[in-house]
């Protein structure tokens, strides 16, 4: 049992490490880029499948509440959670188009999507994607192994690429995550 949770510790540090030595000047692209959306009054969309809906939620909440300091709300919206919407498009049209209406409903040029997929091939997450382009909404990719198919449809791509493991995947996603709020939050309240 030991060996199991010592080797999870260490996959899991390994996976972090190779993630900020491999994309830590995208990262930095994409916090600057979120930064200028929120100062510029537009908003975060945020939408993944499973666990990465999790995240999608944890992440809006850190920015809509607060996340280490007190500050005012930063508009930030799960896509991942009106379940009417969810399932009416689903069913009324199709599971891979869950998320690619919400943007067109929601989002607009200047806005800034968070795809999350730990494969990059999420077809819903694929089809909002591609949305966000048409209307001229950045996006930020986090996934995980070689990036699936958001390598070229995202503007910036953050991959996990040490592991193919799903778990260590997301563990390294929701890191990236708090990191991003950290440092938009000391940019944007620096007296906070």
């Amino acid at each position: 049992m030991i060996e199991i949770i010592n080797q999870a510790f260490e996959e899991s540090m390994q996976a972090k490490q190779a993630f900020l030595r491999d994309n830590i000047d995208i990262l930095v692209k994409a916090i600057d880029a979120l930064t200028r959306c929120f100062r510029s009054g537009n908003k975060l969309l945020i939408f993944g499948n499973g666990g990465s809906a999790a995240d999608a939620q944890h992440i809006a909440a850190e920015f809509v509440n607060r996340f280490r300091i007190e500050r005012p709300p930063l508009p930030a919206i799960a896509l991942t959670t009106d379940s009417s919407a969810l399932t009416s498009i689903a069913n009324d049209y199709d599971y891979s188009q869950v998320f690619s209406k919400q943007v067109t409903a929601l989002g607009k040029a200047g806005d800034i999507a968070l795809a999350i997929s730990t494969s990059g091939n999420a077809a819903n997450v694929l089809g909002a994607v591609d949305t966000c382009r048409k209307l001229d909404i950045a996006t930020i990719g986090l996934t995980g192994g070689n990036g699936g198919k958001l390598v070229d449809r995202v503007d910036y791509l953050l991959t996990v690429s040490a592991s193919k493991n799903t778990a260590r995947i997301q563990e390294t996603h929701i890191l990236v995550a708090h990191v991003i709020c950290e440092i938009v939050d000391q940019i944007l309240f620096p007296s906070g």
